[in-house]
């Protein structure tokens, strides 16, 4: 008979074990628990998440994870003194998926500041429970200038809505105090691009947001656990590139993540196509393996610009070795 135990369940097991720490969140009785799929989310889960938070989002069911978006509005931002629209790169968003074992839930957040929106937002969440992951830039040469900060925690999935909607009720991220978004632009991502050619070259479906399109990749190729619960690319384990402007003149902005062995070949491959890197970081706390991110900027032909990413989507999934100097 086969052991009952494969690679994938120890690989859980020992990211279970290995977080004891992170919010108290871990039990050694987990272990038992901890084979299957995520448990769905609710209808009635679901509607508690948006009454909480006073905005609808989207579920991917097969991720068993509820986003709902939380775009700034407000802001005007231009990089390189260019104006860039929101759903460029300033558009954070908040998740929420049941833990392996269903007995508690996760929620992830990214949320899109201006410097002096970031220590009160840190209090607001403590205050109210949650825990800071990350704090860090996504861009250069932006203004005003804009941070980014993850926030989790771990509980009832009403009960995370509500801390959530409790630690940003004041700000300018709650729903409630974002200006509308305003009329679909007269052109969009799709009749701005040659959106094939550039998916042939990346090798993945852009979506189109606004006018901008966006490519966002899981790393189906890796088992992450932190909290109890699946990191999937619906709540944040996720690469991603951004493109705005036009075909002979655009910009390129993005996250790509990583296992730590891939961080140096990522930047060798992004510099050698003058893309530029501007952040590398965490975004989790307690995640098993460990990821790191890493945003990069760029502009230029929208081909060039998508040659350059690939080169370093070619990087990932390798194995590690010998550092070469």
């Amino acid at each position: 008979m086969k052991n009952s135990l494969s690679r994938r369940t120890l690989l859980r097991a020992g990211a279970v074990l290995a977080g004891t720490s992170l919010i108290d969140i871990h039990k050694a009785d987990a272990l038992p628990h901890i084979i299957g799929a995520t448990p769905a989310l609710t209808p009635a889960e679901i509607a508690a998440i948006e009454a909480a938070i006073g905005k609808k989002g989207t579920y991917k069911d097969a991720e068993a994870t509820y986003t709902i978006p939380m775009p700034r509005n407000d802001l005007k931002v231009t990089v390189k003194d260019q104006p860039v629209p929101t759903p460029f790169g300033f558009g954070g968003w908040v998740s929420i998926k049941k833990t392996m074992d269903g007995k508690s839930a996760v929620l992830m957040s990214d949320n899109v500041l201006l410097q002096e929106e970031v220590n009160t937002l840190i209090t607001a969440v403590q205050a109210n429970g949650l825990e800071v992951g990350a704090i860090h830039n996504h861009f250069f040469y932006e203004q005003p200038r804009i941070f980014y900060m993850h926030v989790h925690g771990m509980g009832s999935v009403e009960g995370l809505a509500q801390k959530y909607a409790k630690a940003i009720a004041e700000t300018k991220i709650a729903p409630k105090n974002q200006p509308p978004a305003g009329p679909p632009p007269a052109k969009t991502g799709k009749d701005i691009f040659d959106v094939p050619q550039l998916n042939g070259i990346i090798k993945y479906e852009a979506a189109i947001n606004g006018p901008t399109i966006k490519y966002t990749i899981g790393r189906k190729d890796l088992n992450v656990i932190a909290m109890g619960t699946e990191m999937t690319a619906a709540i944040g384990l996720n690469t991603w590139a951004s493109f705005t402007g036009s075909m002979d003149s655009a910009f390129i902005a993005g996250d790509i993540a990583m296992l730590y062995h891939e961080v140096n070949n990522v930047i060798k491959a992004l510099r050698a196509n003058n893309l530029e890197v501007v952040a590398v970081h965490n975004h989790m706390l307690g995640d098993d393996p460990h990821m790191i991110f890493l945003h990069y900027l760029g502009n230029g032909p929208a081909v060039t610009l998508a040659k350059a990413f690939r080169t370093a989507l070619d990087e990932l999934g390798k194995p590690a070795g010998q550092m070469k100097m």
